[in-house]
């Protein structure tokens, strides 16, 4: 295996290229380096593991990180052994850039892009693209680790991995911009994760590969972290969390293919149906966490509302493919469980003191995820209890932080200090159900302006100032940008 970087100056000035070889997660140990007329080449003590580096930058300044001309660009093939066969110095050594860029313009060329937002969704769409793991098709929630979600707060973790539970979203948004094979090899690793399970519902988090088990969870003491904000931790306990709500987000999905008979239908959806009858006849009707739980403990067993909507949606959505397929007996049993569900989650989630729905039956908290009701089908966005939640939670969200209405976490009595940048896209799309479009697209513009010069996004905004916070970039962001893009967009004949 090896790694390849390129390096490209961006201004005119004499800049410094710095190469710090270290071990493992040891950056204090720094490895012994000696250079040769071709590579530089380290040893890993006490092992004696061999690294090479070959460059057709000067060595000798890399080593002895002396400045290096203006406008010089530089390629580092960094790979284990001695030898550096199949690698040359000099020309050789540069990574073809135009291969790269008629790839990624061939492959925009595939997409359904809207008519407004172009530039926004096709950096979205590339970003989904690269947190793909190409060997199994997991799409990760992010590429980095131990990013904070606010400074100091110490809610930094590990999110290298595929979330099942936002598995919806990215299908759908893949199955909305035309991203069919990127969308298939998604599916195709969930299907994998679902038969390695055997029944079992522990999949709210998992590794790369299905074949490869999630690291035990720990951190590293020779790092201080982000700004000094550590620990700088691996792995992540959501592994070892039951979330009852998995496969709705999975059945969900497996819909959306099923209605796009070109990108391969999920013909059986046989996991779901050994799945989710156990779960509903086990301790009540699909109890567990509806959002993440941290800490020492492993999830909460409340009965909140939002694994029940998602378990609504997988009973209904079974209903419906069973119904496509010709198969009436199985198209009355899910759409009677569905039925029965629906109205359970509509009456118990309704508070009337607070006129709005509540993130658990009985409570009188209000949860963001309540503005995903009508985008799941539970009910109209004109019908008047989701107009009053959404007009309470508008409230509650304004008068915590008036400058970024509705960026915040699910649980809006949490108060965080940061804003969860998913649920500003929420809002924007239940603007929009709701019939208040010029709202909802002035609103999306606004936070498109929260974007990094490269138009990324990461899991939390700091209100005030608009810093980015969390692992980054947080494809559940991106997700968010091309739904709402791809919602508010004016059509091609309306621009023509």
């Amino acid at each position: 295996m090896m790694f390849v970087r390129a390096v490209e100056p961006r201004r005119t000035a004499a800049r410094r290229l710095r190469l710090r070889l270290a071990s493992h997660r040891e950056l204090r140990r720094t490895l012994r380096a000696r250079a040769s007329p071709a590579a530089i080449t380290s040893v890993s003590p006490p092992r004696a593991l061999h690294y090479r580096v070959t460059t057709d930058a000067s060595l000798a300044a890399l080593l002895e990180n002396r400045p290096r001309g203006a406008g010089a660009a530089a390629a580092l093939h960094h790979r284990p052994g001695r030898d550096a066969a199949g690698v040359a110095r000099g020309a050789g050594a540069r990574v073809p850039r135009r291969p790269r860029f008629t790839y990624w313009q061939e492959w925009v060329r595939t997409l359904a892009v809207p008519a407004d937002w172009q530039d926004a969704v096709i950096r979205a769409a590339i970003t989904l693209k690269l947190c793909t793991y190409e060997d199994t098709g997991a799409v990760l929630a992010a590429l980095t680790t131990s990013i904070p979600e606010a400074a100091n707060s110490a809610r930094n973790w590990d999110y290298r991995y595929c979330w099942l539970r936002d598995s919806y979203f990215v299908i759908q948004t893949l199955n909305r911009l035309g991203a069919t094979r990127t969308m298939e090899a998604y599916l195709h690793f969930i299907d994998h994760i679902i038969a390695a399970s055997n029944g079992r519902q522990r999949c709210s988090r998992c590794t790369a590969s299905p074949a490869i088990r999630a690291p035990r969870r720990g951190s590293s003491p020779a790092l201080t972290g982000y700004r000094g904000m550590g620990p700088v931790r691996f792995g992540n306990l959501a592994a070892e969390q039951v979330q009852h709500d998995v496969y709705g987000s999975v059945i969900l999905g497996g819909h959306a293919v099923v209605l796009r008979r070109a990108a391969g239908a999920l013909r059986r959806p046989d996991p779901a149906r050994a799945a989710v009858p156990a779960r509903q006849t086990r301790g009540g009707d699909l109890r567990g966490t509806g959002r993440r739980v941290r800490g020492n403990f492993a999830a909460s067993c409340s009965a909140t509302r939002s694994p029940r909507r998602i378990s609504w949606a997988g009973c209904d959505r079974l209903g419906r493919i069973a119904r496509r397929v010709g198969d009436d007996i199985a198209a009355r049993d899910w759409s009677a469980r569905a039925s029965y569900m629906r109205q359970e989650i509509l009456t118990g989630a309704w508070s009337e003191e607070r006129q709005a729905f509540t993130s658990a039956f009985g409570n009188r908290d209000l949860d963001a995820t309540a503005l995903l009701l009508p985008e799941l089908g539970l009910l109209p966005a004109t019908d008047p209890r989701f107009l009053k939640t959404l007009e309470r939670i508008e409230r509650g969200a304004a008068r915590r932080r008036p400058a970024v209405p509705l960026q915040t976490r699910r649980r809006l009595s949490d108060a965080p200090e940061n804003a969860f940048t998913i649920c500003a896209f929420w809002y924007v799309n239940a603007l929009a159900a709701a019939g208040r479009v010029d709202e909802a697209r002035e609103r999306f513009t606004r936070l498109l302006a929260r974007r990094n010069p490269l138009g990324l996004l990461s899991e939390d905004i700091q209100p005030a100032s608009g810093e980015l916070w969390g692992n980054f970039p947080q494809t559940y962001s991106m997700v968010g940008v091309i739904g709402s893009a791809l919602r508010l967009s004016r059509s091609w004949e309306e621009i023509v």
